[in-house]
């Protein structure tokens, strides 16, 4: 297995009383897209800033390209970081902007002005090198930030919520950019947002944060249909995540209704979680379901109908689907077994937020 170009190892870090990182350790493989995903203080943006040398950690080291960088200035790392606040100069023009970067290295003017419009080019704004920052939409200002990182040809490109001042269709336009720039640069991108949606869209990699701790770690397919845990479950997407009563391997049973399910291992007569995604659920008529309710709630969303069905135990089940069934209508609710994720109950809160980085 080839070297990771990014290898955290156990990293700490506290800031006065707050332990925001606790003994992390994440690999970072060359050319990919790798998300830090997670809520507000999970310690996502900490991390992106140890990796660029703006924070010190207070215990492990930082390897990059198999060197220990972790006491190396952020000037003196390869690599480049685009803010959320994109930290343009409004006195300069944009090439002044893009060039900053290289005149502090010295680069002749003539290789100065190819890489300013190699970088024009790229993020698709080509002859606007004169023009001000103040006469550009929050879209392209985005885009010169991220034209001015990649003029420095950074092995590494850190983008700590670059997206979020943008509104909801200049978001979409730009995730696609950014998947366009990272397969044509072949650039390492780290990635930090809360938006699941953006971090489904863009990622090879997903981690997902909570409380300094890594959640989970996987492929946007693995992360969104099988979450380890309650946390990952319930902040990727929608879930219904319920108690159920593992009977034995691949049946569980669920507000006293037998399910199938393909999952094994989780022993005989024991408490688990289940979670099961909205869009899993098919709503079936009321004695062809392994349980039964009543639609209490229904929203048109375009593309499909949110509908929340009450079982008689009390419990609303979010449902996503193409057929609409009225308020008052009786349905019954049927679930695929591949559709059924069983996880262990954690076994203290603690556990519940150290998820796999125990």
């Amino acid at each position: 297995m080839s070297q990771p170009l990014i290898d955290l190892q156990h990293i700490s870090k506290r800031f006065d009383d707050t332990l925001v990182l606790d003994d992390l350790s994440l690999s970072v493989k060359e050319n990919s897209f790798v998300t830090l995903l997670g809520p507000s203080g999970c310690g996502k943006t900490t991390t992106l800033r140890i990796i660029g040398g703006f924070e010190s950690p207070n215990t492990g080291k930082v390897i990059f390209g198999g060197e220990d960088i972790t006491k190396l200035p952020p000037n003196k790392r390869q690599l480049n970081t685009v803010f959320q606040k994109y930290a343009l100069f409004p006195h300069m023009s944009i090439a002044d902007n893009i060039a900053f970067g290289l005149k502090i290295k010295n680069k002749s003017k003539a290789y100065i002005d190819d890489k300013i419009k190699y970088a024009l080019k790229l993020v698709n704004l080509n002859g606007f090198e004169h023009r001000s920052i103040d006469s550009l939409s929050g879209g392209q200002q985005q885009r010169i930030a991220i034209a001015r990182a990649i003029v420095n040809e950074p092995k590494v490109l850190l983008l700590d919520e670059p997206l979020g001042a943008l509104d909801l269709k200049l978001r979409q336009d730009m995730q696609y950019e950014l998947i366009r720039l990272k397969n044509e640069l072949g650039i390492t991108f780290i990635y930090v947002t809360h938006d699941q949606e953006e971090a489904l869209t863009m990622s090879d990699t997903i981690v997902v944060m909570n409380q300094g701790y890594i959640q989970q770690m996987g492929s946007p397919e693995q992360i969104y249909n099988e979450p380890e845990n309650a946390f990952v479950a319930d902040f990727i997407g929608e879930s219904n995540i319920v108690d159920g009563l593992m009977i034995h391997d691949e049946l569980v049973e669920i507000f006293g209704a037998k399910f199938a399910c393909v999952d094994k291992g989780f022993g005989t007569n024991q408490p688990v979680d289940v979670v099961i995604r909205p869009e899993d659920i098919d709503l079936v008529k009321p004695e062809e379901g392994t349980l039964q309710g009543i639609v209490t709630h229904l929203i048109f969303k375009g593309v499909h109908y949110e509908m929340e069905v009450t079982t008689p135990d009390g419990y609303e089940w979010l449902v996503h689907s193409t057929d609409m069934f009225p308020v008052g209508e009786k349905v019954g609710i049927h679930v695929d077994p591949f559709d059924i994720q069983i996880m262990n109950k954690p076994a203290s809160e603690d556990e519940e937020a150290v998820g796999v980085n125990e």
